[in-house]
């Protein structure tokens, strides 16, 4: 299905390797495996910094066309300055991205647990700031944002500006189900706490029953046209690679899309 995105959340993760990279598989080697796999991937590493050029080049040029990177907006913009006064670390960040060329898929604002609705005004007026030609999502972890007269008003802001909700199943927030633009981003979090090893090298939570209402909504909007970007953490059941390929079998059988 060429309109269907569904990868994990980095790829830098040594305790894969026996399970998902092959045995003895370097580290420099790692993305070329992984870009084989799957076709696409969240970048975790753009949060904490803007990647150098060469950074940017090496992920374009080591994997094969057709593959999609999506990225976090810096922490800076989005748990430093709460998006407010960061016109030049946005464009900074932007012009980076850019450097993906057709690789470059959509672009995450990670909102910090703190950032409530009361910064709605802020919030308005950073994405009326944000440049066309991008894919911009949205992730809010703030319960406040679910009180109705709220949400309402959230989802005409990002319906009229084009900004998807991030649909996340995690512990803190309730599942959500609300389109706002042309593409869909989903994130599956777990809990740290459940696997606090960081062992990831094999399935530790059975989510067969989330990963069967997840692929009912999958589906339906593949069925309704739409592009469809999900990204898996370790934490959602030990092992994210397996969770990848847990949700195309349920969505496509043994042949994933």
């Amino acid at each position: 299905m060429d309109r269907l995105y569904v990868g994990t959340q980095g790829w830098s993760y040594p305790s894969w390797v026996g399970s998902f990279y092959p045995a003895g598989t370097a580290a420099a080697q790692y993305l070329d495996v992984y870009a084989s796999q799957f076709n696409t991937v969240e970048l975790d590493t753009t949060f904490y910094a803007v990647p150098a050029l060469s950074t940017v080049a090496g992920w374009r040029t080591r994997t094969p066309a057709g593959f999609l990177f999506a990225a976090k907006f810096p922490k800076v913009i989005t748990h430093d300055k709460g998006l407010v006064d960061c016109a030049e670390e946005t464009t900074v960040f932007l012009e980076r991205m850019t450097q993906l060329d057709q690789k470059l898929g959509p672009l995450l604002l990670q909102m910090p647990p703190s950032f409530a609705a009361t910064q709605m005004k802020a919030l308005t007026a950073y994405l009326q700031t944000l440049p066309t030609g991008f894919r911009y999502a949205l992730e809010v972890r703030h319960r406040s944002w679910l009180a109705e007269a709220v949400h309402a008003q959230l989802l005409e802001l990002l319906l009229r500006q084009g900004v998807a909700l991030c649909l996340v199943q995690h512990a803190w927030m309730p599942r959500l189900d609300e389109l706002t633009s042309d593409f869909v981003y989903i994130r599956w979090l777990g809990r740290r706490e459940d696997i606090p090893d960081d062992d990831f090298s094999h399935v530790r939570l059975n989510r067969d029953k989330q990963l069967d209402v997840w692929a009912e909504q999958v589906a339906s909007y593949l069925h309704q046209g739409r592009f469809v970007f999900g990204y898996f953490n370790n934490h959602y059941a030990g092992h994210s690679p397996a969770s990848v390929r847990a949700l195309q079998a349920k969505l496509f059988g043994d042949q994933p899309g």
